[in-house]
């Protein structure tokens, strides 16, 4: 069995880290701790800084975490009311109730497509066919409700194995990850709203102007948007 490497000192060239978690934001002239929509002892919600579409956030985890095979249960807890509070925010400012939850959860450093070694999830919303997407390109997932989701995904990682969660249509699945291509859920994502062909890397849409507008929009809306009952955290700006 693989030794797991879920918790792992900060690493200076972490860039969800401090002291370079906002140092992508001033490159592209954006927001940095002032995106922080919200946050409380154990997360961060922020826009993306490559958004695949309006509304698309990341929950970031305040301590350096490989991915959420490596969480204790209350901060796997509070991960689902993070999740739950997000889906609100998207009823009230985008009304859908479609939200869609991914993440890739590196077995290894870089591993299963993910570009960056530190826990966070994407959350999108109005996207359908991410899942689709996903099992077009291998084996079908393995659906895991919020009871064993994290049982499933702490197994992987402490076998050293890669895997992509996708939460859609009220449903989590549990897919193998190792060896998929360097950002697979983005590219899923973007396969899923009709444009397989188009720029999915966050590199190559990063700082550019539809990129930041989408950004502040997503900022603004959201920022604004009356906060639902139960709201988990303190507001941060």
């Amino acid at each position: 069995m693989a030794e797991p490497w879920g918790r792992d000192e900060p690493g200076r060239d972490c860039v969800l880290c401090p002291p370079l978690r906002f140092r992508l934001n001033a490159m592209a002239d954006l927001p940095g701790a002032a995106s922080v929509l919200a946050s409380d002892a154990a997360f961060l919600l922020m826009p993306d800084l490559a958004p695949l579409a309006d509304g698309h956030l990341l929950l970031v985890t305040r301590a350096h975490l490989a991915c959420a095979g490596a969480f204790d249960e209350p901060t796997w807890e509070r991960a689902l009311r993070w999740r739950d509070h997000v889906a609100a925010l998207y009823r009230t400012a985008y009304r859908t109730a479609d939200l869609v939850l991914l993440e890739h959860g590196p077995g290894t450093p870089q591993g299963g497509g993910a570009c960056v070694d530190h826990a966070h999830w994407h959350l999108l919303p109005g996207v359908r066919g991410v899942r689709a997407a996903v099992e077009g390109c291998g084996p079908p997932g393995t659906p895991a409700p919020d009871g064993s989701l994290r049982a499933a995904l702490a197994a992987r990682h402490r076998a050293g194995r890669s895997y992509l969660l996708v939460g859609e249509g009220g449903t989590a699945t549990v897919h193998p990850g190792d060896g998929v291509r360097s950002q697979f859920l983005r590219w899923s994502v973007t396969a899923a709203s009709g444009g397989p062909d188009g720029p999915w890397r966050w590199q190559e849409t990063f700082g550019l102007p539809a990129s930041r507008r989408r950004f502040l929009r997503t900022l603004r809306t959201l920022r604004w948007a009356p906060p639902p009952g139960g709201q988990p955290a303190a507001s941060h700006r």
